[in-house]
Formats: structure tokens, C-alpha cells, sequence
């Protein structure tokens, strides 16, 4: 029970803090969809949109329309696989990049204000809850 009763507590904390995250979006910023793709981009490399559309956990063709989307601004570019020419792979361009970059740069700037008027031993527990949430959502 007491495990249960964890999961709804972080359920309600979690979804709050993504809902304020959210307001912070400006209308032809990017969406969650398509920073995440961004970000594995970025860190990861060229991926296919199968690899994508796994690493998010959504349906290709959900993936395909966010990168129809940020193929269309510019920020993501197709070309064929080297090791197969039947496949394609995309990668972030410069100007997907810098716009992550600056989005990440905003969300980011907000989330350090709120943090540094936590004490040092919250600001400790954060950085634990942290690694524990990335282990969490890899048991999901």
C-alpha cells in the first residue's frame, strides 16, 4: 500500500511540474514531442524514425508527424543510411540545435531560480530524486 500510495504522490508532483513547465511555452516553440526528439538527437546522434519513435515509445506514425513538423522548420534533416540505402536517417540541424538549446536555456534559467530558494539539504535530496526518477522511468 504504502508503494501505491508513493506512486499517486508522485504522479500529482510530477504532472504539476510539467504542467508549469508547460506554461512557459510560447506558441511556434517547440512541443514536448518534438524537443524530445531534439534532445535525443543531440545527445545521441542520427537515428531512424523507428529508432525514434522506440526511444520515445510512441507509434511511428506519431513520429512521423513530429518530423514531418520539424523537417518542415528546418530543424531536423533526412538522409539515407550509409549501411542500408533502404533506410533513412535524421539528424538535428544547426538551427535545431540552437533553437533546443535556447528552449532548454529558458526552461532551465526557470527551474535553477526555483531550486536555489530550496535549502542545501533539499537541494541535495533534488539531486538524488533526480537519479532515482531516470532509474525509475527506465523500469517503466
Amino acid at each position: 500500500m504504502e508503494n501505491e500510495t508513493t506512486a499517486a504522490a508522485l504522479q500529482v508532483a510530477v504532472g504539476r511540474l510539467v504542467r508549469r513547465l508547460r506554461q512557459t511555452h510560447v506558441p511556434g516553440q517547440l512541443t514536448l514531442s518534438e524537443a524530445s526528439v531534439l534532445s535525443r538527437l543531440d545527445r545521441d546522434g542520427a537515428a531512424t524514425p523507428g529508432e525514434l519513435a522506440a526511444g520515445d515509445r510512441v507509434k511511428p506514425q506519431a513520429m512521423g508527424v513530429t518530423l514531418q513538423a520539424l523537417e518542415q522548420r528546418g530543424l531536423v534533416s533526412r538522409s539515407p543510411d550509409p549501411g542500408d540505402g533502404r533506410r533513412v536517417l535524421m539528424s538535428i540541424t544547426d538551427e535545431g540545435r540552437r533553437l533546443f538549446i535556447d528552449r532548454r536555456s529558458l526552461k532551465t534559467h526557470a527551474l535553477a531560480e526555483a531550486i536555489g530558494r530550496l535549502d542545501d539539504d533539499e537541494r541535495r535530496a533534488l539531486t538524488e530524486a533526480t537519479r532515482l526518477l531516470d532509474r525509475l522511468t527506465e523500469q517503466l
